[in-house]
Formats: C-alpha cells, structure tokens, sequence
C-alpha cells in the first residue's frame, strides 16, 4: 500500500504514541514547541503528575513548574534545531515540599520523513538511590582512609617509643657487643618508624623517597653520630615514589648500608661524610650509599 508524504506524519504520530503508551519507562512524547504530546504511565506516576492534563501542556508547566530548568530548555532547544541531541544529561528535579532527585535525561529527535513535523522523545530516569549509594561508598572510603592514616600515626609513635627504650637501655649497659647490637636494633626500628610517618602524610600506597630517605638518615645519625660537624650524613634524591613494600625494603638496605658505614669507615673518630643516593628513570632507579672514609 502506498503513502503519500501527508499520511507519513500521521502513521508515525500514531506508532510514537502507541510506543509511548506502551512504555514501562517515563518518556514523553514533545513537539517542536516543547509541547506534551503523550507521556507514559510511568512518568506520571513517577512525578505524580495527572495523566489527563498532560496532553497539550509544555514541558516547563508540568507539576509545579520544577521541569523549567534552564540548561534542559537550551539542551532541549539545540535538539529542536538539529544542533545536537543530549544523552545522559543529570539535573537536581526540585520540587516542593518532596526530596530533591537525581535524573538522567536522554533526547533524540525523531525522523520520519516529514521535516516540517518535528517530534522530540525524551527519555527520565531515576538515579537518586544509585547517586546516593555512590556518595556513601566515597564516604565510607574517606573514613577507611583516615582511619589508616591514624593507625600508621599510632603505629608510628609506638615504634618511637620502642627505639628510645633500646636506645636507653643501649646507653646503660657496659657491654660493646651488646650496645653495638641495641644500636642497631634502634636503627632498624626507627628505619620503620621513618616509613610509618610518610605513609601517615602521604597517599595509603605510596612513599615519597626523598621525604623518608631525609627522615631515616636524620634518625640514625641522631642515634649514632655524637658530633655532627665531624661526621655527616646527608642524602642526594630525585622526586623517586615507591609502593609501601618497595619502601621497606629500600630502607632496610639504606639502614644496614649507613650502620655499616658509620661502624667501619670512620676509626679513631675520624670525620666524614655519608651520601645516601637514589636516582629514578622510568621504571630504572639506582640506590646508593657512598662514604669518604677509610674503604
């Protein structure tokens, strides 16, 4: 059977609206001047709105008037045009005396065949309870998050006191075997304690290395080297970052390097300077430890 070009519009207004009333999803059916057209079911019950008086009333009157956004007219208006079509546009529906919801609208002008009859279909949903579920998980994961910055400090404090008990009891007792081991308990242990305290001021996995190279360096010779002008311990580092576990192995390595160096390199109280070095390049990195002491 053949159509003329008058019948397409009427053929085409007959199967958007039976495909509207159809519709277990809010869509609506609008004209070119942003008009009702045919809504679903759903999108009246959704948005409590009279199914009766839907017809014939625009867009931007519907309810209390809480659909005359002005970013959805402008959207709504490009679509008319031909100038673009928005899917997946969010807006705050606003309405009185009832819960501000989250809505993902989706529009598309219709073609069929007919330019002079512009027909626009756009699609509503409700995303408020995923919104919120999202806002809840990106809360829990703060909390989780502060959490395990105040645990890294804690543990951190801890570690410091265990290594000035070491270093107390290191400084009372007579033996040199048993000092010299103490001591280097202490190291190790504020080694960790250093780590702790980047971890606790800089993001859950990383580590800056710079920033806990300097803290591990510092406590050492604060435990170690009893004159500072005579003997230095300094450190020379890029911007390197490090996951947690690499950190800890890097500065166990640091620790046993710079004790050995402190112990071997400098005897009869010979001065002289500690380099702790670390260079990156990509996934390249080069750690070092240099001394001007005896070799």
């Amino acid at each position: 059977m053949a159509h003329d070009s008058t019948t397409i519009p009427i053929i085409s207004d007959r199967l958007a609206l039976a495909l509207v009333a159809a519709s277990d999803a809010p869509i609506l059916l609008l004209d070119g001047e942003l008009m009702v057209i045919a809504g679903s079911a759903s999108f009246a019950r959704a948005y409590q709105i009279d199914p009766a008086t839907m017809g014939g009333q625009s867009l931007f009157t519907l309810g209390a008037g809480e659909w005359d956004v002005p970013q959805l007219r402008s959207l709504l208006r490009a679509t008319l045009s031909g100038a673009a079509e928005f899917e997946a546009y969010e807006m705050d529906l606003k309405r009185p005396d009832a819960p501000v919801r989250r809505l993902v609208l989706t529009a598309h002008k219709l073609d069929h065949g007919a330019p002079e009859v512009v027909r626009v279909l756009l699609s509503v949903s409700d995303v408020t309870a995923a919104r919120l579920a999202d806002q809840l998980k990106d809360d829990l994961l703060r909390e989780k998050a502060i959490l395990f910055q105040e645990l890294q400090h804690r543990v951190a404090n801890s570690l410091q006191i265990i290594a000035s008990v070491l270093m107390q009891t290191a400084r009372r007792v007579g033996s040199t075997e048993t000092k010299g081991y103490l001591y280097d308990a202490h190291s190790r242990v504020m080694s960790v304690a250093a780590l702790q305290r980047q971890l606790a001021t800089s993001s859950v996995s990383d580590v800056h290395l710079r920033g806990y190279f300097e803290e591990l360096c510092e406590s050492i010779a604060a435990s170690m080297i009893s004159d500072r002008k005579l003997l230095s311990l300094t450190v020379d580092s890029d911007d390197g970052v490090a996951t947690a576990d690499v950190s800890v192995s890097l500065g166990l390595i640091v620790t046993e390097l710079v004790i050995n160096a402190l112990k071997h390199a400098f005897p009869g109280g010979k001065g002289g300077h500690i380099v702790v070095g670390y260079q990156s390049k990509g996934a390249d990195w080069n750690l070092s430890v240099q001394d001007d002491g005896v070799g």
